[in-house]
């Protein structure tokens, strides 16, 4: 048996938030400059934990929605590596990249449910309603692939299905 290529990839959530509208919840990461500074809701997976409650805690966490229900996840992981000039405590922690599972949820709740200061720990500065189909430009590119592969998997979620 071969070895887990992705053995030192950080398992993590990712959330995709469909406005009834078919447009989609980004934010903009907390005092990072433009011109890659939007991105969804995306969180480490704690031990033990069910991929699915992570999604709906860093959700919750990130942006305050809890009125959300469930449309589709992706298959396996998704993974990207951290590229060298990163610095920062995840890849101190030995870790190479992030694996990660993406859920697809449509909002039911109202926009004042929406609350970037929910958990404390300010993720997002700003947010906005835009296309799915745009998120890859806005992502920093060394997320670009995963984000080409989340919008071919919930392009069907748009229409509002």
């Amino acid at each position: 048996m071969s070895p887990d290529p992705l053995a030192r990839h950080r398992p993590n959530v990712g959330v995709v938030l469909f406005h009834p509208d078919g447009r989609v919840w980004l934010g903009r990461r907390n005092q990072q400059p433009p011109p890659y500074n939007w991105q969804f809701p995306q969180g480490g997976v704690d031990d033990g934990e069910d991929l699915l409650d992570a999604a709906r805690r860093e959700l919750a966490e990130e942006t305050g929605v809890v009125s959300a229900t469930l449309l589709g996840r992706t298959e396996g992981w998704i993974a990207y590596d951290f590229p060298p000039e990163l610095v920062g405590s995840k890849r101190a922690r030995g870790w190479a990249g992030q694996k990660q599972v993406w859920f697809a949820f449509r909002f039911i709740g109202e926009e004042t449910e929406i609350d970037l200061e929910a958990h404390g720990e300010v993720e997002f500065d700003a947010w906005t309603w835009g296309k799915l189909d745009e998120t890859p430009e806005l992502i920093v590119p060394f997320k670009r692939g995963v984000y080409e592969q989340v919008v071919a998997a919930f392009g069907k979620f748009v229409a509002g299905d």
